[in-house]
């Protein structure tokens, strides 16, 4: 169970950042009317408010580069817990940035997650 769980939040996570880097409006497949995201402190609730943050953030290209991914199950039927840290690299600047995420999907039924909970803080110092 360990190994799947950890299987899946690693495929999770890779697809994530992938599409963030490349194709960010898709990200808005993975995320359901209830879902939340904490952004630097903001609380932002559903799709389209999500939507909204995610695609009216200052900068239009970036790489992300993964350092750590921890999942684990929760305690929702199905659930995973994931927590990630890494750093991004945004274009035209020198220096990437330090970033830690955590998400917590949820079973759809059809064999796939979304993502019920997302947290983002940067890591400064």
């Amino acid at each position: 169970m360990e190994e799947q769980v950890e299987m899946v939040g690693k495929a999770f996570v890779d697809h994530y950042y992938h599409l963030f880097d490349n194709n960010r409006t898709a990200l808005l497949s993975l995320y359901q009317p209830t879902s939340m995201l904490t952004f630097e402190g903001q609380r932002i609730h559903g799709v389209d408010g999500i939507s909204a943050k995610l695609n009216q953030l200052p900068f239009d290209q970036c790489c992300h580069v993964i350092s750590t991914v921890d999942s684990q199950v929760s305690a929702f039927a199905g659930g995973i817990v994931v927590f990630v840290s890494g750093s991004l690299q945004l274009q035209g600047e020198e220096h990437p940035l330090r970033f830690s995420q955590m998400f917590h999907l949820i079973p759809t039924g059809q064999g796939s997650y979304f993502v019920q909970n997302d947290m983002f803080r940067l890591n400064y110092g």
